[in-house]
């Protein structure tokens, strides 16, 4: 096919940067790279009946996909390919670039790792000894079939949720994808690999240090999370709202400056990938893979084009709310330190210069 859109739009989009950009939300230089590291695995042996997809326009329509949301028959008379043609390339696109891209952009992070998130944490959020923001979100999709109500949510659609940690630049630290809509934060966590790290101790955190400014007691680095999560010894959450006090409303809020990373993550991918802002209408397993894909690209644009944009969270992305089980007694203690932290001098918060 000589008429489709990669045969009409690709040379002359790269004459027009602003436009480029727009179309595959990236710049050139940015997109020769992702082709570069992925054109390997995308190339296809031509035929005697036909010539292959070149793996450049295999990018293009997965990208277009992700940035659109686009139906495949859509995509099908823009691109001049069969449905089933692009069906395939999204696929299997989606899946080499996970592949190919999640060692190097969303690595297991290591005890230097947590410290640097931190750094990060304590610089923007104010926040010393948080290495990270956890939350769930539901990714709205079509009702599989033969599933009844395993992936409906109580917002009244279907589902699959994804359970993320984000560091205080706005990319994910570690993902979990797939979980049925219909169950709450708390369990997703529990039950998925990043939250048995958690609870079992098995991420490399830094150890017990006292706080900045302090001589002790010495206090864990921590993930911070919402009323959902069931607090353990690295992972925190607000207190209950009825009966605060001055302590309890300040740390709420110091919490929320911290967590609200993790929102604000989750609200940058769904503005830059749009198809998180529909239904998807996929098999569930290729669902997954297009999570996958559009959390690993989020993390590579991140890194490959930093930006300072601050995004609230989206709507379309629907945070799961449920109130989960009480944390021990030692974990509550523990939080009553960060709290008492929070109300020294070395603690308070510094509001920004607004001069400067």
């Amino acid at each position: 096919m000589t008429e489709g859109a990669f045969e009409l739009l690709y040379k002359e989009l790269r004459l027009y940067p602003e436009k480029f950009n727009n179309y595959f939300r990236m710049t050139t230089d940015t997109f020769d790279d992702l082709l570069q590291r992925v054109s390997p695995k995308l190339t296809r042996i031509d035929t005697s009946f036909r010539p292959c997809v070149s793996p450049t326009e295999r990018l293009m329509v997965t990208i277009r996909f992700l940035a659109t949301g686009d139906s495949f028959t859509s995509l099908h008379y823009n691109f001049r390919l069969g449905i089933s043609t692009i069906s395939t390339i999204v696929k299997e696109t989606c899946k080499v670039l996970w592949d190919e891209l999640h060692d190097e952009f969303i690595p297991t992070p290591n005890r230097q790792r947590w410290l640097q998130i931190e750094e990060k944490f304590r610089e923007v959020c104010q926040f010393p000894h948080c290495v990270g923001a956890v939350d769930g979100k539901h990714i709205c999709i079509i009702k599989p079939p033969g599933t009844g109500s395993e992936f409906f949510t109580y917002k009244k659609y279907f589902s699959i949720v994804l359970m993320a940690i984000a560091d205080a630049e706005y990319r994910f630290v570690a993902v979990d994808i797939g979980a049925y809509g219909r169950t709450n934060d708390s369990i997703i966590f529990k039950h998925s690999f990043m939250g048995r790290s958690v609870y079992n101790r098995r991420f490399d955190f830094p150890p017990p240090e006292p706080m900045p400014g302090t001589n002790g007691p010495p206090l864990p680095y921590v993930l911070v999370g919402d009323e959902a999560f069931q607090m353990a010894g690295n992972l925190i959450k607000p207190y209950a709202s009825r009966g605060l006090d001055a302590k309890k409303h300040n740390f709420n809020y110091r919490l929320t400056i911290a967590r609200r990373m993790v929102e604000c993550t989750f609200g940058i991918l769904v503005s830059k990938w749009r198809v998180f802002a529909k239904p998807i209408q996929l098999k569930i397993e290729t669902v997954d893979e297009v999570v996958k894909c559009g959390v690993v690209l989020h993390n590579f644009l991140r890194t490959k084009e930093p930006t300072i944009e601050r995004m609230t969270e989206d709507s379309e992305l629907t945070s799961i709310s449920t109130f989960g089980p009480r944390g021990s007694v030692a974990v509550s203690t523990m939080r009553d330190a960060f709290a008492d932290y929070f109300c020294l001098d070395a603690g308070r918060f510094q509001w920004p210069d607004c001069n400067v």
